[in-house]
C-alpha cells in the first residue's frame, strides 16, 4: 500500500507529486492517457497570469500570485521555457475603462507587482500594433509565457528521479475504502493507497462520486486557436488581453516560447468533451483577435486547435477533503489561471495530506533541478565539442526548428518516454515547426520505432489507437 494515489497527471498532477517527492513517502500516479500532460495541459493558452482578475480574498486570487512567483523559481531550477513578456488588458470604451480600472484595483488588493493604468498612448507606446480603437489598457509586468506540457513534463520527470511512481494507461474505474485507506481499480491494475488526490480534471466529479456523496458537477469549455508562423512572432511582444467576461480572459494575442504567434480561445460551453475545431470558433477567434491587433495575419497559420478546460457550480476552485472520507483530497474545477497557480495549489494539497495525518519527513537528498539540453541554444564552441562526444548530435532531424538526433534519442529515453510520435515532439520539440512534421515526422518515427522495438503497425502517432500504419494480412489463397 503507497501512501499516497495520485489521480491525474495534467499540471495540478504533475506539481502535487512533484511536491510529495521532497518527503519520505511511496507515491503513485495514475494517468487514464497514455503519456502526462494530455489533455488541458497541452492545449491552452501558455500564460502564467499575473493574477489581477481573481476576486480579492478568494483561493484562486491567492494562489494565482504565489503560483507565477514558483513557477519563475521552478522553470528557472528545470530548465523550461519561461520568459517574462508582461501583459495589457485593452479597453475599447468608457465601460472597458471602468473595468480596467477595477481589475487594477483588484490586482494591487492581490498583491501583483507593478500594475499600470495607460491612457491610449501609454499603450500605442508599448504595442505600436495595437487598433486606433484602443483608448487605455491595463499593464502588468509580471505576466508571463512558458511551454505548459514542458513545464507539466520537467516536474513529473523530476518527481519519478525522485522515486515517485508513474503508471499512464491507467484510467481510474472504481474506488472503495478498505482498511487503512482505499483500492483504486484502474485499467492498468489495483492500486492501493493510504489517501488520494483527486487531480483527474475534467473526470474530477466524477472520479470524486465514486468514494464520496456528490459535492461539485464539472463540464467542459471548448477553447479553439491558431498558432501562427514564426514569421508572426514578433508582431507583438505582450500578452495582448481584452477585458474578461462570464466566459473566461476572452480572446489573446501573445508571442510564445518558441517564437510563434498564439491567437485564441473561443469558449464555447456545449461542447462536451471534443477537440475538434469549427469554422464558427475560429470566425470568432479571428474577428475577436483582430480587434485588438488588425494586422495579425491569420494566413500564417501552421496549425489550429482546441483544448477543453474543466468549469465547475463552484465560482473558486475546489481544494478540499471530501466529506465522509478521510485522506481524499479533491483538486477541482481548476480553470484559468490553473497553469499559474498549479505550484501553490501543489503546497495547499501536500497542507491538507499533512492534515489528515500524513507524516511529512523531508528527504535527506532531493533531486530539484533538471538539465534539458537545447542544441541551437548553444554557443558554436559548445555545439563542436558536444558533436564531438556524442555524434548524433550533429545530425540535424527537425530542420524548422533544428532539433537533433541526439535530443530525440534524449527524449526517447528520459525518465517518462515518450510512446508516440506526439510525444517526443512534445518533449523536445522536432515537429513543432512550420511544416508540422512533414520533413522530420518519418525519421522520429524511425528512431522511436528503433530505439523502443516497435513495429510499424505499433508506431502512434500520438493518443492509443492513433495508429500511423494500419494493415491486413492477405491469407493464402485469397
Amino acid at each position: 500500500m503507497v501512501d499516497v494515489a495520485v489521480i491525474g497527471c495534467g499540471i495540478v498532477g504533475a506539481a502535487t507529486a512533484y511536491e510529495l517527492s521532497r518527503y519520505d513517502l511511496s507515491v503513485t500516479v495514475l494517468e487514464a492517457a497514455n503519456d502526462v500532460a494530455d489533455g488541458t495541459t497541452k492545449a491552452n493558452s501558455a500564460i502564467l497570469h499575473a493574477g489581477y482578475d481573481p476576486h480579492p480574498g478568494t483561493r484562486m486570487a491567492a494562489l494565482n500570485v504565489e503560483g507565477a512567483r514558483l513557477a519563475k523559481e521552478l522553470c528557472a531550477k528545470l530548465q523550461v521555457s519561461y520568459k517574462q513578456i508582461g501583459s495589457l488588458v485593452l479597453a475599447f470604451d468608457e465601460e472597458d475603462l471602468v473595468l480596467v480600472r477595477e481589475l487594477y484595483h483588484r490586482g494591487a488588493t492581490n498583491g501583483v507587482p507593478g500594475l499600470q493604468l495607460l491612457d491610449a498612448a501609454g499603450a500605442h507606446m508599448l504595442e505600436p500594433g495595437l487598433s486606433d480603437a484602443v483608448v487605455g489598457a491595463l499593464y502588468a509586468p509580471s505576466a508571463a509565457i512558458v511551454n505548459p506540457w514542458e513545464y507539466a513534463l520537467a516536474l513529473a520527470e523530476t518527481a519519478v528521479r525522485n522515486g515517485v511512481q508513474m503508471r499512464c494507461r491507467s484510467e481510474v474505474t472504481a474506488i472503495r475504502k478498505i482498511e487503512g485507506g482505499y483500492e483504486l481499480q484502474t485499467a492498468s491494475g489495483p492500486c492501493r493507497a493510504r489517501r488520494i488526490v483527486n487531480a483527474a480534471g475534467i473526470r474530477a466529479a466524477a472520479v470524486h462520486d465514486m468514494i464520496a456523496p456528490h459535492a461539485f458537477s464539472i463540464h467542459c469549455a471548448r477553447g479553439e486557436y491558431y498558432l501562427l508562423d514564426k514569421g508572426e512572432g514578433s508582431r507583438v511582444g505582450h500578452v495582448i488581453f481584452q477585458c474578461p467576461n462570464r466566459d473566461g480572459k476572452g480572446v489573446l494575442v501573445a508571442p510564445t516560447v518558441h517564437g510563434n504567434l498564439i491567437v485564441g480561445p473561443n469558449a464555447d460551453e456545449n461542447s462536451g468533451e471534443s477537440v475538434a475545431n469549427t469554422a464558427s470558433g475560429l470566425a470568432y477567434v479571428a474577428k475577436m483577435a483582430h480587434k485588438s491587433v488588425p494586422t495579425v495575419d491569420l494566413r500564417a497559420s501552421i496549425r489550429n486547435f482546441a483544448g477543453v478546460r474543466a468549469l465547475s457550480d463552484q465560482e473558486d476552485f475546489i481544494i478540499q477533503e471530501a466529506k465522509s472520507a478521510p485522506g481524499f483530497i479533491d483538486l477541482a474545477g481548476i480553470k484559468s489561471p490553473g497553469l499559474t497557480a498549479a505550484p501553490a495549489i501543489a503546497r495547499e494539497a501536500v497542507a491538507l495530506l499533512e492534515q489528515s495525518g500524513l507524516a511529512l519527513k523531508p528527504k535527506a537528498y532531493f533531486i530539484d533541478t533538471r538539465e534539458h539540453l537545447c542544441f541551437k541554444d548553444l554557443s558554436a564552441q559548445e555545439k563542436q565539442e558536444l558533436i564531438e562526444r556524442e555524434p548524433a548530435y550533429g545530425r540535424v532531424i527537425c530542420r524548422c526548428e533544428t532539433i537533433t538526433e541526439g535530443e530525440i534519442l534524449a527524449a526517447i529515453h528520459s525518465s517518462i518516454p515518450p510512446c508516440s510520435i506526439d510525444g517526443v515532439k512534445r518533449r523536445c520539440n522536432a515537429g513543432m515547426g512550420r511544416c508540422q512534421g512533414g520533413f522530420c515526422g518519418p525519421r522520429v518515427a524511425a528512431l522511436l520505432m528503433r530505439e523502443q522495438k516497435l513495429s510499424p503497425t505499433q508506431l502512434l502517432q500520438d493518443k492509443d489507437g492513433s495508429f500511423v500504419l494500419t494493415g491486413q494480412t492477405k491469407l493464402e489463397g485469397n
